[in-house]
């Protein structure tokens, strides 16, 4: 599979629940999380049970896209409470598979699954809609620091 991606925007939340930041970079680190991001400090929704393909979520830009002209349903980046939005990345298949983001190398661990809390949390009925297109949750292979524009390609 041969394709080339960018990372749009980067996003982090200090605790479950608070609004997501925008960051104009953030440092990976490797094993571990987003330097600052809930996950990493342990004060996520999910902090409780512990996952190394949790520290580190995409979604596509195109899945918002598609949100606003399939369901008339608008959702901001921010919105998604994932880390990192993406443009022209199959995120869905690289599950099992490594591919870098700038300098760094990330696992593409499991696909990310729609929940309840995130439609709560908005207010908007996003969880039916986000079903095979909630993003994908990574582990952290080589950390490094990160920047909106860096590439994204298979490692």
């Amino acid at each position: 599979m041969t394709w080339a991606g960018e990372l749009l925007r980067i996003f982090t939340a200090e605790t479950a629940g608070a609004a997501m930041v925008e960051l104009d970079e953030a440092v990976l680190v490797a094993g571990h999380g987003i330097e600052g991001d809930r996950y990493a400090t342990g004060r996520g929704l999910y902090s409780t049970r512990p996952h190394e393909d949790r520290q580190v979520t995409l979604i596509e830009e195109e899945t918002l896209v598609a949100l606003a002209r399939d369901h008339e349903l608008t959702l901001e980046p921010g919105e998604t409470r994932r880390n990192l939005l993406t443009r022209d990345v199959p995120l869905n298949h690289l599950v099992g598979k490594h591919f870098r983001v700038g300098g760094t190398v990330l696992f593409g661990g499991r696909l990310n699954v729609p929940c309840r809390y995130l439609e709560n949390l908005l207010g908007k009925p996003v969880f039916a809609p986000l079903a095979n297109r909630s993003g994908l949750n990574c582990r952290i292979v080589t950390g490094g620091t990160i920047r909106p524009g860096d590439r994204i390609l298979p490692a």
